[in-house]
């Protein structure tokens, strides 16, 4: 799953310029606008990010790109990272609303762009456009929490992020999955700009009033952090170029694969905790462990309905339940992580479930042999017998 990622400043000492009645909640009059305006754009980028892995198979296919498939994740992420690092310092020196209103046209141009493509890469630089808007986005709605809402409503509002995403999870594979049978692959991504309109309209004048301006020490002519953004930036080019040289293993592919190291490693070294590698005690293995089993998953996630479209000859609704049950067991993981009664079993817990995600990752090739053939089941009406027929 995509997730939101935390900002890289602090913002949880940031004080809301109003400061409503105690007993006000987040949809409350005070805040109502502003709630659901933030969660409705939540929403959306979250039904984005799992729908378009299943129409992702049909719009290679047609573009005749397969064999770039990979870029169109990796364009987005890499571009995401980038731009959460340059959407922490442009909230912390001019505030939110910039980077926040530029993420979104950013995310809708990228969409557009991806959605309209003739050609393989206009619709992986469309991606990469996406994820650059996705990154500024997220951290600018951080930054709005932290300063909007007072310190005793910040965790509801953050709940209601989480929860954003598990309706999406489950329901996004699947509606995207017949939306492209049914309309084109185009349509999830044309779709969904013109849906972010009204949340704007509801949100951005409270984050103008509740949250303008630069954070409580930062003065808004402050310059910004370059040797930060230089590490961001070359993350995602060090990360492209190691991409672009294992797509082709050539002696030639040497080149760009030297280029990306000398650009990725250092840069990695700059941005992560010190200790990281070696998965040292507390934030280190931690930070580590996170970007394991992230890396892992999203990889495996990514080329499922690929294998299961392409290899397979399932549908994309079909090959988008793979991807919905995946997220309906999240939302039930999620859920039993947070009962207080679990407290005392909590890293045991968390045991298991890289033990069950590493389990899951290496059955998931087993989809491709000849006896497991997942592309014979499929409905062919009422049967004589039973009146029901698969």
């Amino acid at each position: 799953m995509t997730t939101l990622e935390p900002r890289d400043t602090d913002v949880t000492h940031a004080t809301p310029d109003l400061a409503p009645d105690s007993e006000e909640g987040v949809l409350s009059r005070a805040f109502r606008a502003l709630s659901v305006g933030i969660v409705s754009v939540v929403l959306l980028i979250a039904f984005e990010a799992t729908a378009v892995g299943t129409a992702m198979p049909v719009a290679a296919r047609e573009l005749n790109g397969v064999s770039l498939y990979a870029f169109a994740f990796s364009g987005y992420f890499t571009t995401s990272l980038f731009g959460m690092v340059l959407s922490g310092q442009w909230s912390d020196r001019r505030g939110p609303l910039g980077p926040l209103t530029t993420g979104i046209a950013s995310f809708a141009a990228g969409l557009m762009l991806s959605g309209t493509a003739g050609a393989m890469w206009l619709f992986i630089l469309g991606r990469a456009v996406q994820g650059f808007g996705g990154g500024l986005v997220i951290v600018a709605l951080y930054v709005v929490v932290g300063r909007a809402y007072p310190e005793r409503l910040r965790p509801a509002i953050m709940a209601a992020f989480a929860a954003g995403w598990v309706v999406p999870s489950i329901v996004g594979p699947l509606a995207a999955g017949a939306v492209t049978e049914h309309l084109g692959w185009r349509w999830v991504f044309v779709g969904i700009p013109v849906l972010v309109v009204f949340p704007l309209a509801l949100a951005l004048p409270q984050i103008r009033r509740r949250a303008g301006g630069p954070v409580d020490g930062c003065a808004r002519t402050a310059s910004f952090d370059r040797r930060r953004i230089r590490l961001a930036l070359g993350i995602s080019l060090g990360a492209g170029l190691l991409q672009y040289a294992a797509q082709d293993l050539r002696w030639l592919s040497a080149v760009p694969a030297v280029a990306g190291a000398a650009l990725l490693v250092p840069a990695v070294r700059g941005l992560l905790p010190r200790g990281t590698y070696r998965a040292a005690r507390g934030l280190p293995s931690v930070v580590l462990l996170r970007g394991v089993a992230a890396g892992s998953f999203i990889a495996a996630e990514s080329f499922v309905p690929l294998m299961l479209v392409t290899q397979r000859g399932l549908t994309p609704t079909l090959a988008g339940f793979s991807l919905a049950a995946g997220g309906l067991t999240w939302a039930l993981g999620s859920w039993v992580q947070s009962r207080a009664r679990v407290e005392p079993y909590r890293e045991r817990l968390m045991t298991s479930g890289m033990v069950l995600v590493a389990a899951s990752i290496a059955a998931a090739p087993s989809v491709l042999i000849d006896s497991v053939r997942p592309g014979r089941w499929r409905w062919r009406g009422p049967s004589a017998a039973s009146g029901w027929g698969w």
